[in-house]
């Protein structure tokens, strides 16, 4: 039997997620999961916030366009690092009409205190730790906590009141066959950051 990261960090729970769930988060060495969808919205922050999110697409980060029906692909690769450790590399790219967005990240897990370890945009801009946890209907839900800033070699911690909240809700349909996905990200301050939702199937690859 193949173990995920996931499935480590999850213990028993893993076993609670959707079959489908279960499969797209398994993750063997070599074999990605690709799968193409749509979000039917996007949608960023405060007019003033779109400067900051348009310098965050130099590290394929945030973005700051919003939008329907956005046509998207994502892609997550198992790989072994010099450590012994597995990561998961992320790869989320949206195509807009003008323009083509990508949100990367990579993750491994830290097994004492139960979160992945969540490095954003490349080279590294953004770290956070992400809770996951299975709800009653055997959808997948994450959340934010712990922040840093990544400046090269440092890494700064970012104040709770200043930091980007994480949510995402990630299930299966089973009468359309398809993953859905919804993603908010707000700060107590200044609101909305980004948000979207949509849906996608799993292609080969």
């Amino acid at each position: 039997m193949i173990v995920s990261i996931y499935h480590t960090l999850l213990g028993d729970d893993f076993l609670k997620l959707h079959p489908k769930l279960q499969a797209r988060y398994t993750l063997p060495l070599g074999e990605p999961f690709y799968a193409v969808g749509k979000m039917s919205k996007i949608e960023t922050g405060a007019y003033w916030l779109k400067p900051l999110l348009k310098l965050a697409t130099r590290w394929n980060f945030l973005f700051p366009e919003s939008g329907k029906d956005v046509p998207f692909t994502i892609k997550n690769t198992c790989r072994s690092l010099s450590t012994g450790e597995e990561e998961i590399y992320w790869e989320r790219t949206f195509y807009f009409k003008e323009v083509k967005r990508h949100f990367n990240a990579s993750m491994t897990i830290d097994a004492d205190r139960r979160v992945v370890r969540d490095y954003l945009g490349e080279p590294n801009l953004f770290y956070s730790d992400l809770m996951f946890k299975v709800t009653p209907d055997g959808s997948l839900h994450i959340s934010s906590g712990y922040q840093r800033l990544v400046m090269g070699l440092m890494e700064i911690p970012i104040p709770q009141v200043l930091r980007g909240v994480v949510t995402v809700e990630e299930g299966y349909d089973d009468v359309r066959e398809v993953f859905t996905i919804q993603v908010f990200i707000h700060n107590r301050i200044v609101g909305r950051i980004m948000a979207y939702e949509g849906e996608f199937e799993a292609q080969s690859f």
